[in-house]
């Protein structure tokens, strides 16, 4: 199946807002746009499946979820990279806008969610979609751009520009109080 052009696609954001040359320096195969409201059958979910575990609830409710990230303009901007030959997803990545009450009501990017098809990897894709999620976080204004990586990813993010700074903790919320539904 070729690629669905990007102006029969219900998109999550403008296109526009990808640097061109981060378009122009995809190996010639491959091509980034916002996440579609169709994408659920390009397989998003599948290559989540290289971060983490994935639950998948169905189309149905990805297509909620979506539809729920288009209704907070300015706030979430997950790109995909596709292969153009089977119109599949290859790689994705997001960058979602947090608003701070601090450095003058100033934004901050976070990176999140970066994943290669592990068949396409060495083709720099994650390269490509973290400058991507980078530019567009400066182009919205933020004052920083942060990411969460396991450690040995840390040397890929050094070299795409970004330095170890303090230390993330989490805590997990236990399964029974996950995911509300609205």
């Amino acid at each position: 199946m070729p690629l669905t052009p990007d102006t029969e696609l219900e998109l999550l954001f403008a296109p526009e807002l990808i640097p061109l040359d981060v378009k122009l320096s995809l190996h010639s195969d491959l091509h980034i746009r916002p996440l579609a409201s169709t994408d659920y059958r390009r397989g998003h979910l599948d290559v989540l499946r290289v971060l983490t575990v994935v639950s998948d609830l169905g189309e149905e409710a990805w297509v909620e979820q979506f539809h729920r990230q288009r209704t907070c303009p300015d706030t979430y901007y997950t790109l995909v990279v596709v292969d153009k030959t089977t119109d599949t997803i290859v790689g994705v990545g997001c960058v979602f806008i947090e608003r701070k009450f601090l450095r003058g009501n100033g934004i901050v990017g976070h990176i999140e969610d970066i994943a290669v098809d592990e068949k396409q990897q060495g083709k720099k894709i994650g390269l490509r979609i973290i400058n991507a999620l980078t530019a567009i976080s400066e182009r919205k204004g933020c004052y920083k751009t942060i990411l969460n990586c396991s450690d040995k990813n840390i040397p890929f993010y050094e070299k795409c520009g970004f330095e170890k700074k303090e230390n993330e903790m989490a805590k997990y919320a236990s399964e029974r109080s996950r995911t509300p539904r609205l």
